[in-house]
């Protein structure tokens, strides 16, 4: 699904990735965790082609990322940050990225959903932060496809949005697909992940199970454990 190889990204003089190789097979839920800083969101980035590596090797649904904008008509993503015009209407929005897609879509189903009707009419710059969260979901989860890329989804979600926003993450991955997240929100992760890999520094200090994890740290508590293995990248 998505092979990563000896890859770097520089920022100036930060050195954000250095020769990250990672290998995600098709079906399952990943976390990609770590701290502020740590390249997550560089590494989705350059997954998505829309930042571009100084050294390394990406392949995407078995396509090169270098010099390839094909593949990401197959993969759905919900960024960290949903910046939209803010004098577009919520059901303008859909409609757009509906025509852009040129694919059929299951908005009526997901709007229901997340309780978005009363918002089709109104500007994108009049919602709350949660609301704007919940119209990014909706547009992350329009269309099928075999790979969809969670950028910190849980951002400003009440819990019934949360529950629900689980409710399709397990359902996609029922579907064959391959969900990538990344949050902060351990709880979530603890109860949606499969695998997870810790970032720091730019580099993996951890790939494999939750429960490797705690057996490999010593610690029951997904959040203590995670806070092993930081402590121990930090030491080492």
């Amino acid at each position: 699904m998505i092979r990563v190889e000896n890859l770097h990204k520089k920022y100036g003089r930060n050195e954000v990735l250095k020769g990250l190789d990672l290998q995600i097979n098709s079906g399952g839920i990943l976390a990609v965790l770590g701290p502020n800083g740590s390249g997550k969101t560089t590494l989705i980035k350059c997954i998505l082609g829309m930042v571009l590596p100084n050294k390394g090797d990406i392949h995407v649904l078995d396509m090169p990322v270098k010099n390839n904008w094909k593949y990401r008509s197959q993969i759905n993503y919900l960024p960290q940050i949903a910046d939209f015009p803010g004098n577009i209407r919520v059901k303008e929005l859909f409609s757009m990225i509906k025509d852009l897609r040129q694919q059929t879509d299951r908005k009526e189903d997901l709007i229901a959903l997340f309780g978005l009707q009363p918002f089709l009419n109104k500007k994108l710059s009049t919602l709350s932060g949660g609301t704007k969260q919940k119209v990014n979901i909706v547009l992350a989860f329009m269309f099928d496809s075999p790979l969809i890329i969670l950028d910190e989804p849980t951002n400003g979600l009440d819990p019934a949005a949360l529950i629900s926003l689980k409710k399709l993450i397990r359902e996609e991955k029922e579907k064959g697909s391959t969900i990538l997240i990344t949050s902060h929100i351990m709880q979530f992760v603890e109860e949606i992940a499969e695998e997870i890999i810790y970032l720091l520094e730019g580099k993996i200090y951890f790939e494999g199970s939750i429960a490797s994890l705690k057996k490999s740290t010593g610690k029951s508590n997904f959040e203590h454990a995670i806070a092993a293995i930081a402590t121990t990248s930090i030491d080492g």
